[in-house]
């Protein structure tokens, strides 16, 4: 059908109606007039050729042809609903769906929004935080930030800072031989083999629990669980999480954070100010 000839007032009141499963709650909803909007799905009935609904004496119930036709106008007028709503004070608002790693977004990302808020206003950030697996199609997501070396199938990956892993534990393990300290584990195997081999010494067994977060990685060392090697620029300052210190000055590079989008998704101008503002925040 052309769009000019969509009856939209038409499909309007059917909508309506069967999301009331009631012509006059449905009416009240379109401050029409029961009769109108009876007179509005007659005529779209007719326009069809099918009948949407069964009359009953005490309400209507949908037809095989009305159940297929809801879905449909439901999704479209959620769609036409949604856009309307992101005009606000004369602008648009694109919506933006980052997908985040929760070590990031808890040490770097969360205490800087305010900033990106106050500098792009017509952009409708909305975060959703991860163990460093997103999958952009999947979850709806326009970018991801991720950890590792930039080398994912099917993705376009910006790198947004370096993080080399640093060892940290709370006060009282300081000056202690680390090879001697309980060693807590990531979910990425070989890490603590590597430091031990930039530090020049054996690698002892390594037990005890592995975990797939960095940040509960931090606040078990923080509460005396054991050693963490952890990314440097996000917890060395101690503001994430207090109570850490640096038990060597020798590091490892296991990876950066990068942020990622799917290279079958053209970059929008949102997606090019968010990138813009990482690149500048993680640069300083």
């Amino acid at each position: 059908m052309d769009r000019p000839q969509i009856p939209l007032n038409a499909l309007r009141a059917f909508e309506a109606a069967a999301r009331h499963r009631n012509f006059t709650r449905a009416a009240i909803e379109l401050c029409v007039s029961q009769a109108a909007l009876s007179h509005q799905i007659k005529g779209l009935e007719a326009r069809l050729g099918v009948q949407l609904f069964r009359r009953l004496p005490r309400g209507v119930l949908l037809t095989d042809e009305g159940e297929a036709l809801v879905p449909v106008l439901g999704a479209a007028f959620d769609s036409i609903g949604a856009t309307l709503d992101r005009f606000v004070d004369g602008r648009y608002r694109a919506v933006l769906a980052v997908g985040v790693v929760g070590t990031f977004a808890v040490g770097w990302l969360l205490p800087r929004l305010t900033d990106f808020a106050a500098r792009h206003p017509a952009i409708d950030l909305r975060v959703m935080t991860n163990n460093n697996r997103a999958d952009l199609a999947a979850e709806g997501l326009d970018l991801a930030v991720r950890f590792g070396d930039g080398d994912w199938p099917g993705v376009l990956a910006t790198l947004i800072m370096p993080a080399p892993m640093i060892p940290m534990a709370a006060p009282n393990f300081a000056g202690q031989p680390i090879a001697s300290l309980p060693l807590l584990r990531s979910y990425r195997a070989g890490e603590w083999q590597r430091w031990f081999a930039a530090a020049g010494l054996p690698c002892p067994v390594l037990q005890g629990p592995l975990f797939d977060s960095g940040l509960a990685l931090a606040i078990a060392a923080a509460g005396g669980a054991g050693v963490a090697l952890l990314p440097a620029p996000i917890f060395a300052a101690g503001r994430v999480v207090p109570g850490l210190v640096p038990l060597s000055d020798v590091t490892i590079d296991v990876g950066s954070y990068w942020l990622t989008r799917a290279r079958s998704r053209p970059e929008t101008a949102a997606m090019a100010v968010f990138r813009d503002w990482l690149e500048a925040g993680g640069a300083r």
